[in-house]
């Protein structure tokens, strides 16, 4: 899955005028001060005359400078470029918190559908591997308030009431391959066994009903 982060565009003239104010804000340009020109500018941030004549209107519909043509850009207001400097860097934080938010459902709805997938690829080649091989075991441990502790397969009638056959008993370290039915069932035995899918429900109801 492919998660390349979405990055926050603003318009480059939008981008000088806030860089312009923040630098009225730290002191690099003193109220009265005269800047650059439209085409110094434009040369400094290396940009078209028409984007630096943008960024230049915001200020000055801002309040912030005051262009003369012929006369450069005179700075006007600190207080001016301050409110405009914090509520830029509001948009650009509200925007961003948006678009990470759409980031995130993305890549939650990506991963529910990467998880729905594997699971129905690992249901399929389960079913599948049932089918192809019915005589791979079942497997369930006997607890101890099972009704038919130290009795046998064969006094209790296990294929009888399950309709699956028990293939091995593991008890401790040691395994009964085919064990018969004169083995009896002892708490916490390992039974393995065949049958189709309802037979490992039906001898969990047997052994610990």
């Amino acid at each position: 899955m492919d998660h390349k982060k979405v990055q926050l565009k603003q318009p480059k003239y939008a981008k000088i005028a806030a860089d312009i104010a923040s630098k009225i804000v730290e002191k690099k340009y003193q109220v009265g001060e005269k800047i650059y020109a439209r085409s110094s500018l434009a040369s400094q941030y290396g940009v078209s005359a028409e984007t630096a004549r943008r960024a230049i209107a915001v200020l000055q519909d801002l309040e912030i400078v005051e262009a003369t043509k012929g006369s450069g850009v005179m700075i006007k207001s600190y207080e001016k470029a301050a409110q405009f400097v914090h509520q830029f860097l509001d948009v650009q934080s509200i925007q961003q918190i948006h678009i990470e938010m759409l980031e995130s459902m993305k890549r939650q709805k990506e991963e529910l559908n990467f998880l729905q997938e594997i699971t129905e690829r690992l249901v399929s080649r389960t079913e599948r591997f049932r089918f192809v091989n019915p005589f791979v075991p079942f497997q369930i441990e006997v607890l101890e308030h099972s009704p038919y502790i130290s009795r046998s397969i064969g006094e209790i009638n296990f294929w009888q009431n399950t309709s699956a056959t028990i293939v091995g008993v593991k008890r401790g370290q040691e395994l009964f391959i085919s064990p018969g039915p004169y083995i009896t069932i002892e708490p916490k035995d390992i039974i393995y066994f065949i049958g189709n899918d309802e037979s490992l429900e039906r001898v969990e109801k047997f052994l610990h009903s």
